[in-house]
């Protein structure tokens, strides 16, 4: 569909943000199209088994089409493919190209040395004692283990600012184990603090027998009364950020990923007030 004028597509908007962290600030977003094909192509005439093996990659680039910077990486990528096609050849071929029946291709993708899906590699082998030590753990009196939620209604936030799907099971609330409400002295509807290695929370407790003993829910996407937030029926219910319970120092050991679940917090009873 055509943009109005003030707009951007989706493509423009990805650029800007590359050109915005890579230190290309004020670029024309065609220079990061550009910066892929020539990465694309130079590795490209490289490799025996690709279309433009051998090739100049300025004279293969020049024979690309398209209107735009994305579409000349589309047809690039075609030309790239298996088949030979090219944008042009689709366009000329709008109900579509039909290109046979699918053929075998394993093990041919298979890129482990052993040419076998290896569903048990020796990484996550050697660390399953750690695992089994981590099960083992006794959590402190007053710790429990805080995993994620999300709401049918929400949809990591998204929906939020929707009148009509506030309510109803769409709420940011601690949900507790009756044993833990009972052992941490937390009440159906009364606020819990909630203390990470990055700060604390308050929140609404929900009990429920929905999550197991030791573990405690909270739902992700919430927190909408940072200053600037323009979001007014959202504003109206904000919820609490889960990230500010995190410092950024936890992170998963074979991945390098920043740990977001699963993570150990003490919950405290707070006074009610109302709310």
């Amino acid at each position: 569909l055509p943009l109005e004028a003030d707009r951007m597509d989706e493509c423009e908007i990805h650029a800007r943000l590359i050109l915005a962290v890579s230190g290309m600030h004020g670029a024309p977003p065609s220079a990061v199209d550009q910066l892929a094909i020539d990465t694309t192509l130079a590795k490209a005439v490289t490799q025996e088994h690709s279309p433009a093996y051998g090739a100049d990659p300025a004279e293969f680039a020049a024979g690309l089409t398209g209107e735009t910077g994305p579409e000349r990486r589309l047809d690039l990528m075609l030309r790239l493919g298996p088949y030979g096609l090219t944008l042009d050849a689709l366009r000329a071929h709008p109900h579509g190209i039909d290109l046979g029946p699918l053929k075998p291709r394993l093990p041919q993708v298979l890129k482990t040395r052993s040419g076998r899906i290896e569903l048990f590699p020796a990484p996550l082998a050697a660390d399953l004692p750690r695992l089994r030590a981590a099960l083992d753990e006794t959590p402190d009196s007053g710790t429990v283990r805080l995993v994620g939620r999300r709401h049918l209604r929400s949809n990591n936030s998204w929906l939020h600012n929707t009148p009509v799907l506030n309510g109803g099971s769409n709420r940011c609330t601690l949900q507790v184990h009756p044993d833990d409400a009972a052992r941490l002295r937390l009440a159906d509807g009364g606020l819990a603090r909630i203390k990470g290695e990055g700060g604390e929370l308050e929140v609404p407790v929900e009990v429920t027998d929905g999550v197991r003993p030791g573990v405690v829910s909270l739902p992700h996407g919430w927190g909408h009364d940072r200053s600037g937030t323009r979001l007014a029926v959202a504003s109206a219910r904000p919820g609490v950020n889960v990230n500010q319970l995190l410092d950024g120092s936890r992170l998963d050991p074979l991945s390098g990923t920043a740990v977001l679940n699963g993570f150990p917090v003490e919950v405290s009873p707070l006074p009610s007030t109302g709310c």
